[in-house]
Order: C-alpha cells, then sequence, then structure tokens
C-alpha cells in the first residue's frame, strides 16, 4: 500500500507558528512521525510540503495510479482552493483531511473546507496524531 501525505502552506514552521494553536511539535518530527508509523505498518509512505497552489494540485495529479491514499492538510488552502478539491476528485484517490488544530472551535472563515467534499473523512484538533489516525483510516478503507 502506498500513501501520499500532502502538507500545505506553512505546515513546513509547525513548531515555529503560533506553538499555542499548532503545538511546539517541529515539522521534522511530524514526517518523522508520520514515516515512522507508516514502517510499522508495512506502508510505503511519500510526504510533501509546498506553499504553492498550483504545486499540490500537480502532486495530486502525479498521484494518479501510483498511489492508493492520500493524508492531506491543504492549511489555509482548505478554505480558499476549488483547484484542490477539484484535484482530488480528478483523481479519485481516497482521500482523508487532517487539521492539526479544532478548525471548528476557530475563526468563522475557517469553518469553510471545500477539501471536504471530496474527502472520506476529516480529522481535526488531534494534533499530529491525526496523521497517523488518517493513514489507519486509509488503510481500513482500503482494504475494503
Amino acid at each position: 500500500m502506498k500513501i501520499l501525505v500532502i502538507n500545505g502552506p506553512n505546515i513546513n514552521m509547525l513548531g515555529i507558528r503560533e506553538p499555542h494553536i499548532y503545538g511546539k511539535t517541529g515539522f521534522a518530527d511530524l514526517i518523522n512521525t508520520v514515516t515512522e508509523y507508516a514502517k510499522e505498518k508495512n506502508v510505503d509512505i511519500e510526504c510533501y510540503q509546498s506553499n504553492h497552489e498550483g504545486d499540490l494540485v500537480d502532486k495530486i495529479q502525479w498521484a494518479y495510479e501510483k498511489i492508493d491514499g492520500i493524508v492531506i492538510n491543504p492549511g489555509a488552502y482548505t478554505h480558499t482552493s476549488i483547484a484542490i478539491l477539484d484535484a482530488v476528485k480528478a483523481v479519485g484517490i481516497p482521500t482523508v483531511e487532517v487539521h492539526i488544530s479544532d478548525v471548528s472551535a476557530r475563526e468563522d472563515f475557517r469553518q469553510i473546507s471545500y477539501i471536504r467534499n471530496a474527502c472520506i473523512k476529516t480529522i481535526a484538533g488531534h494534533g499530529i496524531k491525526g496523521y497517523t489516525e488518517a493513514i489507519d483510516v486509509l488503510m481500513e478503507y482500503i482494504k475494503k
């Protein structure tokens, strides 16, 4: 099984950006946690991060017929990007939306999630553990 973990803008600033919201765990630690968890589960994993919307769309399209599942934290593009939504819909790969913070308890504009319409599940407010939970969700979904 192959899973692609995609992180959008500013996720590379974890541990620096608003640690009272996103925690003190750095981006490298997030990637290490995800990678180690995938090894334990015998899952091939690729991690990708970009601050650019088109790059994220390109990576989703690249995954077509190569990847079994996608874990995506689109960052701020969650609330603005129809292009990312359309890319996920186009490739038809099971996708789980992840947010480190509880977006439902934050600003009004964060209540909108375009990507959610193409995802099998959303995990929010579980910190970086949400990524490992998303891997489990995808493994279970793909096995069915």
